[in-house]
């Protein structure tokens, strides 16, 4: 198939065909349900024959039924590119030394022109072309671990990661970036949080809501804020920097054990809960919000605990679930159970017999709260009383998925059970609190009054 009109196929081929526009021109098109106007972007291989795509100004992708189409017209051209420019990363001797660890996502991105698809894109050439203000930050080195999408990372890669941070840390580096994409990346920062202990330098997780192609991409900025935190800020430990509001005013620092994605397109999805970020950051300077975290230090000394015992479940408690779910976790031979619970911590009763026969097979049973903001206790009703003599271990104000990969990284390290326990509720890096502040869980309803005053001083 032609470059000219690459990826089309059928009747819409011959609809470009027909009015003579090609893939990549600047277009108008006229259709039954109204007119639109911009870049006719190559389609998938494996995409249907029904739709031509356009990109708006505005960044986003419209499909057009090509049933609908009276009149195209062809108004100029931009040839593609098929990768980010690279430029040749200029450093200093009164720069910081910064290691960006590349693990996939969409931080610094392209198209993929077979798929249609945006794929990563990485080297300090490429960020230095894309993003040409970090060369004003650090001197910026590179290393790709991996190229895959955060629903692909897992233990494996987590071990990996923790490896090659202990070795950057030993070489001398002053701070570390880690590019990540967003889906999973709390669960990440929390694994890299147990894994790395009392790192010297910053560890810095960074990633983008929306793509590098996009007007309203996040990425550029995400990455200078991380880049600035990784470089100059005093803060010695695993971090998320990404938008604080919707806007791109600042950014926020947020501990990687308490850190958690909210939201699935917001470019400010990611939300300390139960307590308060660690700082903002812009282009100027860095906020600390809060004293009580790891400083720098100018020593090499971290421990590195690269382990993680893999068959660990965890399991959101919905309403009649039915205790074959455990009794086949028992038969699969699992080690360890989290439960996300109701209210205070709670599940039914058919689940109790599988509670308790998992629990007399050695598996460690854990129990965290689905409500997110908030402790377990177990001691208030019947329910969570009769739980724990069951053998139901309540985990304070732990996060579900930072439960989930502790109980991993404990059993890693022990199959001992009490030394699993001491491991799971003893605090290492504020995954468990003794208190949540006034001001760590605060979710305004819109459309109420008071509400709705407080935000019109902030947005007319």
């Amino acid at each position: 198939m032609s470059d000219l009109f690459k990826g089309y196929k059928g009747r819409a081929l011959h609809v470009l065909k027909n009015f003579n526009v090609r893939v990549w021109s600047e277009a108008k098109i006229k259709t039954t349900r109204g007119d639109f106007q911009g870049i006719v972007l190559p389609r998938s291989e494996t995409d249907d024959d029904r739709h031509i795509v356009l990109k708006l100004s505005t960044g986003y992708n419209i499909g057009i039924a090509v049933d609908t189409i009276q009149d195209m017209q062809e108004y100029g051209y931009k040839e593609a590119h098929y990768k980010i420019p690279e430029r040749e990363f200029p450093t200093s001797p009164d720069k910081r030394n910064v290691k960006m660890l590349g693990t996939g996502g969409t931080i610094a991105s392209r198209l993929d022109y077979r798929t249609g698809a945006v794929i990563p894109a990485f080297s300090p050439g490429e960020l230095y072309g894309a993003v040409p203000e970090l060369a004003d930050i650090c001197n910026l080195s590179t290393e790709k671990l991996f190229a895959v999408f955060s629903e692909n990372m897992g233990p494996t890669q987590y071990k990996v990661l923790a490896q090659a941070i202990g070795e950057e840390i030993k070489k001398g580096t002053d701070g570390i970036i880690i590019g990540h994409g967003t889906d999973t990346m709390h669960h990440t920062a929390s694994a890299i949080s147990f894994m790395v202990q009392n790192p010297p330098i910053p560890i810095v997780m960074v990633g983008s809501q929306r793509s590098s192609d996009r007007p309203s991409s996040d990425a550029a900025l995400n990455l200078i804020h991380a880049t600035t935190t990784a470089a100059e800020s005093d803060i010695a430990e695993v971090m998320v920097c990404m938008f604080g509001p919707t806007s791109d005013e600042y950014g926020l620092l947020h501990r990687g054990t308490r850190v958690r994605k909210m939201h699935s397109s917001y470019r400010s999805t990611f939300r300390t809960i139960g307590d308060i970020p660690l700082a903002m950051v812009n282009r100027e300077k860095i906020t600390p919000l809060r004293q009580d975290y790891n400083r720098r230090r100018n020593d090499r000394n971290v421990t590195i605990v690269p382990v993680f015992e893999e068959r660990v479940s965890l399991l959101y408690y919905y309403p009649n679930m039915h205790p074959d779910i455990i009794e086949a976790m028992i038969d699969l031979d699992y080690k360890g159970i989290v439960i996300a619970g109701t209210g205070l911590g709670h599940v039914n009763k058919p689940l109790y017999p599988a509670i308790k026969r998992a629990v007399e097979k050695g598996i460690v049973v854990y129990m965290t709260v689905q409500t997110l903001w908030g402790y377990v206790h177990m001691f208030v009703y019947d329910t969570g009383r009769d739980l724990m003599s069951l053998g139901i271990i309540p985990t304070e104000n732990m996060l579900p998925e930072v439960a989930y990969i502790k109980l991993g990284w404990a059993l890693g390290q022990t199959s001992n059970l009490d030394e699993v326990k001491e491991i799971m509720l003893t605090p290492i890096c504020d995954e468990i609190t003794e208190r949540e502040p006034y001001n760590g869980y605060l979710i305004y309803q819109g459309g109420i009054p008071e509400v709705e005053e407080f935000i019109k001083q902030f947005h007319k």
